[in-house]
């Protein structure tokens, strides 16, 4: 049922119809790159499939673009450097990624920061996220908005987590991030920073005993064939950044520039709806895989653990925004 329902879910996001066809190519030609599958739940494809039909339907026959999924031209490292560098012209990267070039970006990495989707979307679509993006904006990247990720939780062939307790002496895959290495540090776990590309091997070998990502991700990227435990910790809400290359972006005319960002928040607009559709169906598929589920009881010795790293990245993320976001998020 989750396929089918699935893919009917990508079918009216994504009418992929080649606008260029016998008459030439496009005006304007887009590459679009992200390191998932391109499976009907992965949020990255469905954010990619949102954007492609939003962009072309307001611009028939002068924009097409092209997908790139499943790391075909690299990893999220390697994606953004090309934005950087104008060789991609789009890109769809996670958070900690973003923030290895723009320190003020970890403020969404930080551990039981958010308590609700809805709660990280008015901080991400409001001032703060405006201010994220000006910053970025000095690093030759234009953001379009910020997509569902979902909520990351941790799964391992261990022990399910219920108390920080479980999480110690475990070697958790994280990503090559300090937040997420000094996070896993804090409740005393052994993080293993480690490229997405080596990660499904590394489950497999037992070189890493577990990582931490979305459930979808984890059900489009077939992570439960290879892993047991499934704990919705909920220690970080995945933001995925839908970018352009300034580079790119800068060469359009106006009323081209002007359709790329309002097709951008269209499409996550979209996405966001859609992930949360199937959110249901794809922990009833991992729960028919074999995977053992759990509900984290009580967060509050996990907050309490994992206080130093908010006192550690508050200088490279600026002390203003924090104490703007905690505010934001507290007064929810």
């Amino acid at each position: 049922m989750l396929k089918t329902r699935a893919t009917h879910l990508l079918g009216v996001l994504a009418t992929t119809t080649l606008l260029a066809g016998a008459a030439g190519a496009a005006e304007f030609e887009f590459r679009l790159a992200w390191l998932t599958a391109d499976s009907p739940t992965d949020p990255y494809a469905l954010t990619a499939h949102a954007f492609k039909e939003e962009i072309e339907a307001a611009l028939p026959g002068r924009v097409e673009v092209t997908l790139f999924p499943n790391r075909q031209l690299g990893d999220d490292k390697e994606i953004l450097e090309g934005l950087q560098f104008g060789t991609i012209d789009l890109g769809i990267i996670t958070n900690a990624v973003v923030a290895n070039i723009a320190p003020t970006y970890q403020l969404l990495d930080l551990p039981f920061l958010f308590g609700s989707a809805e709660q990280a979307h008015a901080v991400l679509d409001g001032e703060i996220g405006a201010q994220l993006a000006a910053n970025l904006r000095n690093d030759g990247i234009v953001s379009l908005g910020a997509a569902e990720g979902g909520f990351r939780n941790m799964i391992n062939n261990t022990r399910p987590v219920r108390t920080p307790e479980d999480v110690e002496g475990v070697k958790y895959r994280t990503m090559q991030n300090p937040v997420f290495i000094e996070m896993f540090s804090s409740l005393g776990g052994s993080p293993i920073p480690m490229a997405w590309g080596e990660v499904f091997t590394a489950m497999q070998q037992g070189t890493v005993d577990g990582l931490e990502i979305p459930t979808s991700v984890v059900e489009a990227n077939n992570f439960d064939e290879v892993t047991k435990y499934l704990s919705f910790t909920r220690h970080t809400y995945s933001a995925i950044h839908l970018l352009m290359a300034e580079r790119t972006f800068d060469r359009l005319p106006e009323d081209v520039q002007q359709a790329v960002l309002d097709a951008g928040e269209a499409a996550i607009a979209r996405q966001r709806v859609a992930i949360a559709a199937v959110e249901e169906d794809v922990v009833n598929a991992l729960t028919g895989a074999g995977m053992e589920i759990n509900e984290i009881e009580d967060v509050a010795d996990f907050r309490e653990r994992v206080a130093p790293v908010y006192q550690r990245f508050e200088t490279s993320i600026g002390a203003d925004l924090m104490s703007a976001a905690l505010a934001a998020v507290s007064a929810d």
